[in-house]
């Protein structure tokens, strides 16, 4: 099963200089790399990255993640996927741009299908 997380522009940068990131500020303070399953990904885009251009996609395959991945209820005690560990850069199966388009984010063709 693939989930995904949404990244800002330096921080997808420092996961590929780095090979390893603990995620955005908000990850570091929860304690653990928030993602999203694909029927999540746009409420989570839509709500935490409002606005913002130059992010970046990318698909986690959860069969990469092990022990260290743990679903666990949030948003409306929807179950999300937390990893508690380091995300590193040989756990990605893809990348894709998330452009704005007017209000939203533009998903890329046949992300829906993920679902």
């Amino acid at each position: 099963m693939l989930i995904y997380k949404i990244f800002r522009a330096d921080e997808w940068a420092a996961l590929r200089h780095d090979g390893t990131t603990r995620g955005a500020p908000i990850d570091v303070s929860d304690g653990f790399v928030h993602f999203s399953t694909a029927e999540q990904a746009a409420e989570t885009a839509a709500k935490h990255f409002a606005g913002e251009a130059d992010l970046m996609l990318v698909a986690v395959d959860t069969d990469r993640l092990g022990d260290a991945l743990k679903w666990e209820p949030s948003r409306g005690g929807a179950l999300f996927p937390h990893l508690y560990r380091e995300m590193r850069i040989g756990d990605v199966t893809w990348a894709q741009p998330l452009p704005l388009a007017g209000d939203a984010h533009a998903f890329p063709p046949g992300f829906a299908d993920e679902a």
